[in-house]
């Protein structure tokens, strides 16, 4: 089997038990769409064998579905699936176990995984040139298991059972109203066929279903001692010894077989995700040298001894109207921390890494280009992709496809914008609430900084700033977790009501949508401290003030100690809190679905068969719905981000992003293998609009860092300082404090300094406007430097390797001459 079909029922000598009238009504509705959608495929042609299980008060139906050959190969060609014309050598996809061979240099991240899939060259199906393609006289096992599932999931997603326009179309729709509650494809395992009993050709579909003759049992992914020594694993065991296991940490990823197993648009995602995280290796290290050098810098650092022994030299203004001086004495281990991440070392791995995230972006295409033609879908958007059966019910007209020439469901392009347009104003207002809700954080920091300061405990006024930002930060990071939640069914409703054509442009409009949001809610608040906060508060006596509360200023140790918290915070917590998620929930489910479908008992009627216990359609009902990678993406490319537009303030964050990685695929890879229910394999050419979303992130990451430098590090000031006063540093600290202005002084009677390059008077001082000129002149330099290396990057790396441009035009050839229509195929001889 195939497929699965799963609805449940109440029995007879329950039914009278129904809790009302119009309980009754809709169960007769349900069961009335449900028949005429069973008919429908009947009259398809597809094979079905029902079983059923007792469940406390109910019955679970599972309906087994499967395809004959006549039913394939029409589809096949419907659907262009691309089938194996002659086999190829195989070749290493690793560039690194390439190098590492050419260097004689041990390989330990290779592994010999067993059944390695072949490599061919393939073009689409075409029934009446069946001979030219391999294996074409195995019609059992002509088309892969992934292949099979396209086409059943395609009769299934297509099949009406109402009328089109009230979107009565679809087994997507049938589950949403619950009339079916599941419908799957089967983990794979071993087929348990009677000798001769495989399906066999026909030239057109049966009139009339007949039982499945063979039945593909999914096994346990878990191997038996007998198993292993035996060496006969199934797919799934494979995937779950090579891929899924723990101990496989430092081993490449089987990506053909993840391939083979869950489709294209799976072994994508984990194609990309292990290339990120192997790129993330030289990026942690430079990162780690980086800090480490940071520590030495640290107790060496001239200003950071004059804090810590100017004792009662410097008596700072107040931070509110009712706080108290202080000494700047008491600040030496916050100023001492902040010497950790901004320091001379700082600027270098910030141009390092926006190198490294042009240089993994144009590897990736290369790599992503390779991977496209090796698993034949290079050309799948343009030419291959079908329209989404959701618009293909809903479209209101048909018209010719320019590219291929058939004729297709149309939804006018004026109306599809206006739609986009209305769409984009929900997301802008959201948005809006999201910037809300950002400026509440920020008064509610300030305010709990003055309540703080003015407790009167000594230990909570020095660290009433560091309490707030740190309380601030965890209730930012509890409000994205659920504010998110609600915003992404949003994003899903209007996607749908948008009318995109195919599957690929619906998931890109949802990806963008949901990126957006989650773009402003993640990094707002780390935008604000990086550029905003500490920028515009004035000076003692003329403080600048927001809905009444002062402007925040930055900690006493600089804004960029509290940058590199928040980004702890967020980034590290949120990978925690997902972890956690990703490890517990799926567990939890399981468990809850096993415990309630365990206790089943045999139920059987006349001409039925009869299911025993834990069978394997039952277990893999137990398992969780896939409910798609748009998660573990937004994960990743929100991780990246942070890792690279907020990398000066923390040299550390690569690191814990590698760490998380390698945690992150082997959980995924778990979840995949032993968690999930078997998607429908899908096709794709690449990680769709996330590779669009990485480019823009890494223009946004150079500038981010130019400005950070700029402007919130003390890099500049030292350097100034440095090259017009003393090289050594000495005097740096008094000469980055001004005076108190005298109407204050006057006013309080007591004399103080404040951070700030102004005079006595409040005027800011020429060394401002020097320094301001500096900063704007390293901006402009750091930018053009960076995107010119990086243009020349792009230029040096083609987009399409050689080797990989010579194969498809040797497959295009070999396509040509097996299609070629003076050719005698099986369907003329």
């Amino acid at each position: 089997a195939d497929f699965v079909l799963v609805w449940e029922t109440v029995p007879w000598e329950l039914s009278g038990q129904q809790d009302s009238h119009e309980n009754g009504d809709l169960q007769t509705i349900h069961r009335t769409w449900r028949k005429k959608f069973l008919d429908k495929l009947h009259a398809a042609g597809i094979l079905m064998e029902k079983h059923m299980t007792r469940v406390e008060k109910k019955v679970v139906h599972y309906l087994l579905l499967s395809a004959p050959w006549s039913v394939l190969c029409y589809y096949a060609e419907e659907l262009q699936l691309r089938v194996p014309l002659q086999a190829l050598p195989r070749q290493s996809s690793n560039w690194s176990a390439g190098v590492l061979q050419r260097l004689g240099i041990p390989n330990l991240m290779a592994q010999e995984v067993p059944s390695l899939p072949l490599d061919y060259y393939t073009c689409p199906f075409k029934a009446n040139k069946l001979h030219w393609f391999l294996g074409s006289n195995e019609q059992d096992s002509f088309f892969s298991t992934s292949q099979r599932h396209q086409i059943l999931y395609e009769i299934l997603a297509t099949t009406q059972y109402g009328h089109s326009r009230e979107r009565e179309v679809g087994v997507d729709q049938l589950l949403s109203e619950n009339i079916f509650t599941a419908a799957f494809p089967l983990h794979e395992a071993r087929h348990r066929c009677p000798p001769g009993t495989h399906p066999a050709a026909s030239p057109a579909p049966p009139a009339s279903p007949s039982p499945i003759p063979c039945l593909s049992l999914q096994g346990p992914y878990k191997l038996r001692p007998e198993e292993l020594a035996a060496g006969s694993l199934s797919q799934r065991q494979v995937l779950f010894l090579y891929w899924a296991s723990w101990g496989k940490w430092n081993k490449y990823q089987p990506l053909d077989h993840v391939r083979e197993y869950f489709g294209e648009k799976v072994a994508f995602y984990f194609a990309w995700l292990g290339f990120y995280t192997g790129w993330l290796l030289p990026a942690a290290v430079v990162g780690t040298v980086v800090f480490t050098v940071g520590i030495f810098l640290m107790f060496n650092d001239v200003p950071s001894q004059e804090i810590c022994t100017s004792e009662e030299q410097y008596w700072m203004c107040p931070l509110c109207k009712t706080c108290p001086y202080w000494q700047l004495s008491k600040i030496c281990s916050m100023f001492m921390a902040g010497r950790l991440f901004d320091h001379g070392g700082t600027v270098f791995f910030s141009i390092f890494m926006s190198l490294w995230a042009v240089l993994f972006l144009e590897f990736w295409k290369w790599t992503n280009a390779s991977l496209a033609h090796h698993w034949d879908c290079s050309e799948f958007e343009d030419i291959e992709e079908r329209p989404r059966p959701q618009f293909t019910a809903m479209a209101p007209m048909t018209i010719i496809n320019p590219i291929t020439g058939v004729e297709e469901p149309y939804f006018p392009k004026r109306s599809h914008l206006h739609r986009i347009l209305a769409g984009s104003m929900v997301i802008i207002m959201m948005i809006a609430v999201v910037v809300m809700f950002v400026v509440s954080i920020i008064l509610y920091r300030a305010v709990v900084a003055i309540l703080l300061s003015n407790s009167g405990y000594f230990w909570s006024v020095a660290s009433a700033s560091r309490i707030a930002s740190i309380t601030g930060s965890v209730v930012n990071l509890i409000f994205i977790l659920i504010l998110s939640k609600i915003y992404i069914s949003l994003a899903h409703f209007l996607t749908k009501w948008e009318m995109h054509r195919t599957q690929t442009k619906y998931e890109d409009a949802f990806t963008f949508k949901v990126f957006v949001f989650q773009f402003v809610t993640f990094y707002s608040s780390p935008i604000y401290i990086a550029f905003f906060k500490g920028k515009f508060i004035g000076y003692p006596g003329n403080y600048l003030s927001f809905l009444g509360v002062r402007n925040e200023e930055c900690s006493p140790g600089g804004c960029f100690i509290e940058l590199a918290q928040e980004l702890l915070v967020i980034m590290v917590g949120k990978q925690i809190i997902n972890n956690v998620q990703e490890l517990a929930i799926p567990k939890l489910k399981c468990w809850w679905h096993k415990h309630k479908l365990l206790s089943t008992k045999k139920v059987g009627e006349e001409g039925e068969s009869v299911l025993v216990e834990q069978a394997p359609w039952v277990m893999d009902h137990q398992l969780l719905v896939f409910e798609g990678l748009f998660d573990e993406y937004l994960e990743m490319v929100l991780q990246f981000g942070f890792i690279t537009i907020f990398v000066a303030a923390c040299p550390l964050a690569p690191l814990f992003a590698l760490l998380n990685n390698w945690v992150e695929i082997r959980l995924d890879a778990h979840k995949f293998v032993c968690d999930y229910r078997r998607p429908v394999a899908e096709r794709a050419e690449g990680i769709g609009i996330w590779f669009s979303i990485l480019e823009a992130i890494t223009h946004l990451a150079v500038i981010s860092n130019a400005f950070l430098i700029a402007f919130t590090s003390d890099f500049l000031p030292r350097v100034y300082y440095e090259y017009i006063h003393d090289s050594s540093l000495r005097g740096y600290v008094n000469f980055t404090l001004a005076y108190a202005p005298r109407g204050f002084v006057l006013q309080s009677n007591t004399s103080c300094r404040y951070r700030a390059f102004r005079d006595r008077d409040g005027n800011l001082t020429s060394t401002y406007w020097q320094l301001l000129a500096i900063r704007l002149g390293f901006i402009i330099t750091f930018e053009h430097v960076v995107f010119f290396i990086g243009r020349v990057i792009a230029w040096l790396v083609p987009d399409i390797p050689e080797a990989v441009a010579v194969k498809v035009k040797r497959e295009r050839y070999l396509a040509k001459e097996a299609l070629a229509e003076n050719k005698v195929g099986c369907g003329s001889s």
